[in-house]
């Protein structure tokens, strides 16, 4: 397993605590020797202990989730470049971040109301503490929404946690890079995001 194992988390709670503050994932597949990969959101179950998600119907990935079928998914958190300049020790520059892939087989979710159930369920996650919005049970659209959808779960069968935080370094560097990785990655979301909706 790469990367190093100075760099394997394999705190459970840590990964599920990354899961859940950047839920949304990469679902990769395989279909004739080909990767499909879909980027959705996915919630992690914690009375199932199992992967929920759902996917539009006729998005091609779905002909390879089948009862059983091996998947793995890919959650992305933070991750910056660290400067040596933050260093108290002679370094060179170098890349920290913070990922979870996880391995696991799919069932699926085929009846109405059992899928209307994981997208009540991903919508109370999503929503967080304010709770500013309830999706319903008797909600009309979702009527609608649910032939348009495959549920499914995923019983995790491997969880690897790769975390580059610059274990290998002094206690004080690793603070340091802590405090990098921090800054810089909100500084790279907050000035992308308000490029990306400059117009012309």
């Amino acid at each position: 397993m790469y990367p190093p194992k100075h760099h394997q988390e394999n705190d459970i709670k840590k990964i599920i605590a990354v899961i859940e503050e950047y839920p949304l994932g990469m679902l990769v597949s395989v279909l004739d020797g080909k990767p499909l990969v879909t980027h959705i959101p996915i919630i992690y179950n914690h009375k199932i202990q199992k992967l929920v998600a759902h996917i539009d119907k006729y998005n091609p990935q779905v002909v390879t989730l089948k009862d059983d079928a091996e998947v793995t998914v890919i959650f992305r958190g933070p991750d910056a470049y660290i400067s040596p300049s933050i260093y108290t020790t002679t370094q060179l520059p170098t890349w920290n971040y913070i990922f979870v892939h996880l391995t696991g087989t799919i069932t699926l979710i085929n009846a109405p109301e059992a899928a209307k159930k994981t997208m009540i369920a991903m919508t109370e996650f999503l929503e967080g503490k304010e709770k500013n919005y309830i999706l319903k049970p008797d909600n009309k659209r979702m009527d609608g929404a649910v032939n348009h959808i495959q549920a499914f779960e995923i019983d995790i069968t491997s969880w690897e946690g790769k975390f580059k935080l610059s274990q290998d370094k002094v206690l004080k560097d690793q603070l340091h890079a802590k405090e990098a990785l921090k800054q810089q990655a909100k500084k790279n979301r907050d000035e992308f995001i308000e490029n990306i909706y400059k117009t012309d």
